[in-house]
């Protein structure tokens, strides 16, 4: 137990250091530094909100068009940046595994965290600025909104893990990687709710983590005025598949890596 608890002091203390680096990396001291990881998620979230609103009205199904738009695009918005920056991320830091304390896995969860991080400042900045205009209703169930992001965060956090190494061996899935993700846009209930769709095509969504992820914040946060429908056993277990893939493709890459 004691040699477990020093090895996980140090991995504390290995995820800190390369989180204040990628911060310092990507941000720097200037202007707002890494405030702008909040600044990013809301600004597209804003604008699409807005957009919507203009075109649907303040209101539709009961609901909130303009927090129905920010509880879906902000959590896309992670989704995007977490798989856009994990095909980089060997790229960037392979010289730092000359340290034998820090892995393959590091810079992967670093970088998911970072994104996720930012999405959930974002996320939370806007409900209170918009429940201050009584424009979004005050959480219903807090337990569903932080089980929906977890089982997000997971599914992000799985299939970074496949990106990464694979974007390592091929440049080809990097370039595909910002179209895969607009692809996947039907797939992630962003712009819509479950309940809205024909019972055909929502059995067919519960095979999507995100899906689940997304009815559970919503419920979270709209309460009874929205019918959830989320499968935990499929969007766990898509989660964990890609996740052993992703260690296995990790560690294949990690012994073709040469570091001086």
């Amino acid at each position: 137990m004691e040699r477990f608890g020093e090895g996980f002091r140090v991995q504390v203390r290995v995820i800190q250091a390369l989180t204040s680096r990628e911060l310092m990396t990507r941000f720097g001291r200037e202007n707002i530094g890494f405030l702008w990881i909040m600044v990013e998620p809301l600004l597209f979230a804003g604008l699409v909100g807005v957009v919507w609103t203009f075109l649907r009205g303040p209101e539709a199904y009961g609901i909130g068009v303009l927090a129905f738009v920010i509880t879906g695009y902000i959590p896309l918005t992670f989704l995007r940046h977490a798989f856009g920056r994990s095909a980089s991320i060997f790229v960037a830091n392979s010289a730092l595994l000359y340290h034998r304390q820090i892995k393959v896995l590091d810079f992967i969860f670093v970088r998911v965290q970072i994104e996720a991080i930012g999405a959930m400042m974002a996320f939370i900045f806007a409900a209170v600025v918009l429940g201050f205009l009584d424009l979004f209703p005050l959480p219903s169930n807090v337990g569903a909104l932080v089980a929906g992001w977890a089982i997000y965060f997971f599914f992000v956090l799985s299939i970074a893990t496949v990106l990464a190494p694979l974007a390592q061996v091929s440049e080809v899935v990097e370039k595909l990687v910002p179209i895969s993700v607009y692809i996947a846009i039907p797939f992630s209930g962003v712009f819509n709710l479950a309940a809205w769709l024909p019972p055909n095509i929502r059995e067919a969504l519960m095979w999507s983590p995100m899906v689940s992820g997304m009815e559970l914040m919503r419920y979270g946060v709209f309460g009874n005025v929205v019918t959830p429908y989320y499968d935990l056993e499929k969007a766990l277990g898509i989660s964990l598949v890609c996740l052993l893939v992703g260690l296995i493709l990790c560690r294949r890459v990690r012994r073709t890596m040469n570091v001086s």
